[in-house]
């Protein structure tokens, strides 16, 4: 086998033992020693006597440190969805196409993609679902070409895809409604 050298490692482990309570804190972010209300630490000591229950002596005796997170806000979710879509843009600008959310579909991919016991892990899956996919089967179609501007926008049945002039004119091209709908 190979020798690899952790004297520089930092491992993060995540679990979602406890979870149920570090919900009742309600303030954001994640807990640090001294900044802990009454009510956090009590949580604090549930979560560590769950993880005692659920992990061996032997390895949280390995742990130097347990920090806390709580859930994410849905600005928080808002902001990880810009952070994807910036990814999948990078990507689609390599086929001449560029891509931009309006507000709603920002929150609605947010809320489609959040879930209060896995966080924002399904958001990955969401974007694929509503935003990639879509956007490929109408590539393929001939919908959009090097060079168009999308609009993601929220319809009744779901994301629309607009396509739109250049940023210069900022003029919609009009496009059958129900050939843009998404669901």
């Amino acid at each position: 086998g190979r020798t690899v050298d952790f004297r520089n490692t930092v491992i993060i482990m995540t679990s979602n033992v406890g979870t149920e309570f570090a919900e009742k804190g309600g303030t954001l972010g994640f807990l640090r020693a001294g900044e802990d209300s009454r009510e956090e630490e009590e949580a604090r000591h549930r979560i560590e006597k769950a993880l005692k229950e659920v992990f061996r002596p032997e390895f949280i005796n390995r742990v130097d440190e347990i920090i806390i997170f709580n859930r994410l806000t849905l600005e928080q979710v808002e902001q990880i969805v810009d952070l994807q879509m910036r990814e999948i843009s990078e990507r689609l600008a390599e086929q001449g196409l560029t891509v931009e959310l309006t507000d709603a579909a920002r929150k609605w991919l947010a809320r489609e993609g959040y879930d209060p016991q896995f966080g924002a892990r399904p958001l990955r899956r969401a974007l694929q679902r509503y935003v990639e996919s879509p956007l490929s089967v109408r590539l393929l179609r001939g919908d959009f070409r090097s060079g168009d501007r999308v609009l993601v926008d929220v319809g009744e049945e779901g994301l629309t895809f607009m396509r739109m002039e250049p940023r210069e004119t900022g003029q919609a091209v009009s496009m059958p409604e129900s050939s843009l709908q998404t669901r």
